[in-house]
């Protein structure tokens, strides 16, 4: 492989895998779409700082950034708290203005440096090779490189140190404030880790694709476990198989690699949808189906025994006679007799139904609820 493609499939690889650690509590808290507007309202901390600096490189973006997330978070919980308007209400106020400020101060005094608002929405991971970090001389790889290393590093970190804190707020926020874990300041952090997480992939990918970054992997892990640790590993392997895929189907295709990842991304969260063993629509399906079976069943059972040694008790599972018997659909009928068979709750005999001790118990427990 190309040592630039490398470097590409690296980087996509760390970007990945940075934004899903801090997603997988933002889908967990479902407080998802607060990252759409931190991934758009930190546009405003950038601008700023880098009409102070003149350095697009400078660490100064970064606060900057970080500080417009957590004044993002900090006035749409404002809003909130004045029972005038709520949850995405409160957001579609606030970052749409900041995002706007944004790209108004880019249009009149950044236009001619790489922060434009092309950049802004989509970013492009085919330029990472060419923004190199050199130092003493020494070229030492694709700067983001390091960057959404040190990302990933201090995600890591911040769960590691605080997963017992953020598992009890994110479930139970009520016990947490019990036990003196201060939510509210779990939930400033977490916001804090969201904001530099964004910043961080901004220029790599581009604030509309890390939104997808942030969520669509840790959507995915949500509806494959119920375990906040497997959760966790699940989102980063979905992470890194949308870097993986995505990039190498955008150098087959030749697409936007950025795009192609969240495409990726997009698939692996369907084939969870589809597939997934307690969530998955699949496993919806056959949930339902076997309701229905038993629901059917537990009303023949019921049928039976208060029929049992009368001329009723004694018909056949064959359609044409039990389903006239109950006025019942010939199809249903014998779904309630399949299913009566399958729990072996009836016995037959020359045709004949009859209940099983277990079977009268089912009966007698359908009849009490």
């Amino acid at each position: 492989m190309d040592i630039a493609y490398l470097e590409i499939l690296i980087v996509a690889i760390l970007v990945t895998t940075a934004s899903v650690i801090p997603g997988v509590f933002l889908v967990l808290r479902r407080t998802a779409m607060l990252s759409d507007a931190i991934s758009h309202s930190v546009l405003f901390g950038i601008v700023i700082a880098f009409l102070v600096v003149q350095d697009l490189s400078h660490p100064a973006l970064i606060v900057g950034a970080a500080a417009t997330g957590i004044l993002t978070v900090a006035l749409v919980e404002m809003l909130n708290r004045t029972g005038k308007v709520h949850g995405d209400t409160a957001i579609g106020l606030v970052f749409p203005l900041l995002f706007s400020l944004a790209v108004i101060m880019i249009s009149r005094y950044a236009g001619n440096v790489h922060l434009d608002t092309d950049a802004v929405l989509s970013g492009e991971l085919a330029f990472v090779p060419f923004d190199r970090l050199l130092l003493g001389g020494l070229d030492l790889g694709p700067r983001s490189a390091w960057l959404l290393g040190g990302m990933l590093l201090l995600n890591l970190l911040f769960v590691l140190v605080f997963y017992k804190e953020l598992k009890v707020s994110t479930f139970d926020p009520e016990l947490a404030e019990a036990q003196g874990f201060r939510p509210k300041t779990m939930h400033y952090a977490l916001m804090t880790l969201v904001s530099l997480t964004v910043v961080a992939a901004f220029q790599t990918v581009g604030s509309l694709l890390v939104i997808a970054l942030l969520i669509v992997p840790a959507a995915t892990s949500y509806l494959l476990t119920d375990r906040l640790s497997w959760m966790l590993v699940i989102g980063v392997v979905a992470g890194v198989l949308s870097a993986v895929f995505g990039f190498a189907g955008a150098i087959q295709l030749d697409l936007s690699i950025s795009g192609s990842i969240v495409v990726a991304g997009g698939i692996l969260f369907l084939l969870a949808l589809v597939i997934a063993p307690r969530r998955g629509l699949l496993s919806t399906l056959r949930l339902r189906r076997k309701q229905r079976s038993d629901f059917a069943g537990n009303l023949l059972a019921v049928h039976l025994l208060n029929h049992q040694g009368t001329e009723k008790g004694t018909e056949t599972c064959q359609s044409d006679r039990l389903a006239a018997s109950l006025n019942w659909e010939p199809d249903y009928a014998q779904l309630a007799c399949r299913n009566l068979q399958a729990r072996r709750l009836i016995e037959k005999d020359d045709g004949v139904i009859t209940l099983t001790e277990k079977g009268a118990e089912v009966a007698r427990a359908t009849m009490m609820l």
